[in-house]
């Protein structure tokens, strides 16, 4: 599995039979969206290599907030063993299901929080990652508190991401977070999927 656009070193395979294992007991992702795991979820998550490479940094910890079925969470700690990854979400069996793979997996590196992000007050993260969540304006309130100083949100987006942008600017001020750049990328698909990663950075 891998990709002439991203160099993706983790073998995904494994990952791949662990996770359509949880789906099959607990509707993850839709049946349809089965035959895209790599495409649409895997290579999707890991597009945050684009945003290590340019900006040369890799955190010593990292927050994926409202994780879902753990995307971006659990790829991301399986490619890059050397961060601390938080898989954060409200759903009981979401968590479970990252935990089930973690287990099967052995992802040393992986830890969930079954909660919401405004409960969270003891912990802070160098990256935060929110992917199909909520929009801009809603996702910078949980993602603020929770950013060491300096620190980066990176927020996966697809065409109405510029727009979320300008509806969010006074929020992205309150909450003291500035909008950097976006980086454009398409996945690896017969059609033309664009998507983008927003990058902001707390001032």
């Amino acid at each position: 599995m891998k990709s002439a656009v991203m160099n993706i070193k983790y073998d995904f395979s494994k990952f791949s039979d662990a996770f359509l294992n949880q789906n099959a007991k607990l509707n993850l992702i839709s049946k349809n969206e089965e035959k895209f795991l790599f495409e649409k979820h895997i290579y999707d998550s890991l597009a945050i290599k684009l945003f290590f490479d340019k900006y040369n940094i890799i955190p010593d910890t990292l927050l994926d907030i409202g994780t879902g079925g753990g995307f971006p969470a659990i790829p991301i700690a399986l490619e890059f063993p050397n961060i601390e990854v938080t898989a954060l979400d409200s759903i009981r069996k979401k968590i479970f299901a990252i935990e089930s793979i973690k287990n099967e997996l052995n992802i040393n590196n992986l830890n969930t929080i079954c909660n919401r992000a405004e409960n969270i007050n003891d912990k802070t993260f160098d990256i935060i990652t929110s992917r199909a969540v909520a929009t801009v304006s809603v996702i910078v309130q949980y993602a603020a508190p929770l950013l060491k100083k300096e620190g980066y949100f990176v927020a996966y987006k697809s065409k109405r991401a510029m727009d979320e942008i300008e509806d969010a600017k006074d929020i992205l001020k309150k909450n003291r977070l500035q909008f950097i750049e976006t980086l454009d990328y398409t996945l690896p698909l017969d059609e033309v999927y664009e998507r983008k990663l927003l990058i902001f950075k707390a001032i």
